[in-house]
């Protein structure tokens, strides 16, 4: 590793860690009814907190013109309303301040030329995807300032799937610099094995994705607070109504039974497939002390979150449970692509 590059990637790794935790309040925000306290988006003047009785007295007064107000909150308190303000708040400033730590160092970084070309365009494109992000929050928040007073599980969906493809973007760039060479293989190393090995990681990292979309419709419909039994879903291996929708199709995004089915089969497919991965990478090839040490950290983080998974189902979705099980994917997901990237160059 260069070490003049040795700072990039200790600032990347902070940006991930901050996403980390947008993520999480932001799982929080949706699980306390909390997205919807702040009815305007205002980036920069949104920034300043409210301060005086009157702040809040005006504030409280635009949010009672919203339908999640009229329809469920009706006659909701000022205090009340601080105590689903809050999140909203400190979940916006959370994403301004993931911007800011980003935008800063990256100028510094360009400025004193620490960045060349290729990796300068790798980064401006995570800047707009920053930038892109903060658009689809208030996309999705507006979704739910209309008739519904529920954001739209498909705008939801792509709000959480964009944040976690900022983190994979943020995470690989600072792979790529910590560990540039391939030092996956040993001397002797089956290049075919390490194909193999290669296409099933990344085969995983997609799918870990996949069932994080499929999450942000369970979360989207409230489907997890149906079927709070396992493994069966009410006595059923598969439930009888998983298409009682027409067309056909909805029941993937709007039928709280197929949505929970889909995203327990994923998990399934997961359950089998990781240690699969873990036995062929451990036993079946020589790999070097890092990547055995990525596969172990994978399995361990899966056998975690499939524990929180099934808790959180259980319990009938508590807020603490859940929102650990939202953090719990974003950390699978990041072991997944460690151990991806370091079959990134093998064969």
């Amino acid at each position: 590793m260069n070490s003049d590059k040795k700072p990039i990637a200790a600032w990347l790794l902070v940006c991930c860690a901050l996403v980390f935790a947008m993520v999480v309040v932001g799982g929080v925000t949706r699980l306390t009814d909390s997205g919807l306290s702040i009815v305007e988006w205002q980036p920069l003047i949104g920034t300043i907190p409210p301060i005086t009785q009157q702040d809040w007295d005006e504030l409280l007064e635009k949010y009672r013109s919203s339908p999640q107000y009229q329809q469920i909150n009706k006659g909701m308190s000022v205090d009340e309303f601080k105590n689903i303000f809050w999140w909203e708040y400190f979940h916006r400033l959370l994403g301004r301040l993931i911007g800011l730590v980003f935008f800063v160092p990256f100028i510094y970084f360009l400025f004193t030329k620490k960045i060349d070309k290729p990796l300068g365009y790798k980064l401006a494109g995570i800047f707009v995807l920053g930038g892109l992000q903060g658009f689809m929050g208030w996309y999705m928040v507006m979704s739910g300032l209309v008739d519904n007073p529920r954001v739209s599980q498909y705008r939801l969906t792509a709000h959480l799937g964009l944040a976690f493809i900022i983190f994979a973007s943020l995470l690989w760039v600072a792979l790529g610099i910590l560990s540039p060479n391939n030092n996956t293989a040993a001397a002797n190393q089956n290049t075919d094995t390490l194909k193999g090995l290669r296409r099933f990681a990344y085969g995983l990292s997609w799918l870990i994705f996949i069932m994080v979309l499929s999450g942000g419709f369970v979360a989207g419909i409230r489907a997890g607070l149906a079927y709070n039994t396992f493994p069966l879903m009410n006595g059923h291996l598969v439930p009888p109504d998983l298409f009682v929708l027409e067309p056909w199709y909805r029941n993937f995004f709007e039928n709280m039974t197929t949505v929970q089915f889909n995203h327990r089969l994923i998990a399934w497919v997961l359950i089998f497939s990781v240690p699969l991965l873990w036995f062929k990478a451990i036993f079946k090839s020589s790999l070097s002390g890092t990547t055995r040490l990525a596969c172990h950290a994978f399995l361990l983080m899966l056998a975690i979150q499939v524990s929180l998974g099934i808790t959180t189902l259980l319990h009938a979705v508590p807020i603490n449970l859940a929102a650990t099980h939202q953090g719990g994917a974003v950390l699978l997901f990041a072991a997944s692509l460690w151990v991806s990237h370091q079959f990134r160059k093998s064969g």
